[in-house]
């Protein structure tokens, strides 16, 4: 059920602020894309391991304890968007946040989710996830 994220995906960020920020973004991205496509959630710990398995392709890894806490933050934010817009809007950020995997790809949909993201991160910083 879940999808692999694209052989092509970007390289992390170069600080662990920034790559904890686009785990969840895309964490978010592939919760909302599996919800609109199938009807699903992923759990906290399929979140965990798809971080996993990013990470790995970049030869980086994360506590699993932390991939954790990422996730559970990554799934505030996807029921967010899923609870205070229609479908058809929640398509649209679904794709557009796909497309924003690309760091190619400019978009004001992605930014905005991503500044969310990183705003979550803020307000529930790693070192509370311990």
């Amino acid at each position: 059920m879940t999808r692999k994220p694209p052989l092509n995906a970007p390289p992390l960020p170069s600080t662990e602020r920034g790559t904890h920020i686009a785990l969840i973004f895309a964490l978010v991205s592939e919760r909302l894309a599996i919800h609109y496509e199938h009807g699903a959630w992923l759990t906290e710990a399929q979140g965990a391991t798809l971080a996993a398995d990013w990470l790995a392709r970049s030869k980086s890894n994360l506590p699993l304890k932390l991939r954790k806490h990422l996730s559970a933050l990554s799934d505030q934010v996807a029921k967010q968007i899923v609870t205070t817009t229609s479908r058809e809007t929640g398509l649209t950020i679904s794709h557009e946040m796909q497309e924003s995997l690309d760091t190619r790809y400019e978009s004001e949909i992605g930014q905005a989710i991503m500044v969310e993201c990183e705003r979550m991160l803020d307000e529930h910083p790693p070192e509370h996830a311990a």
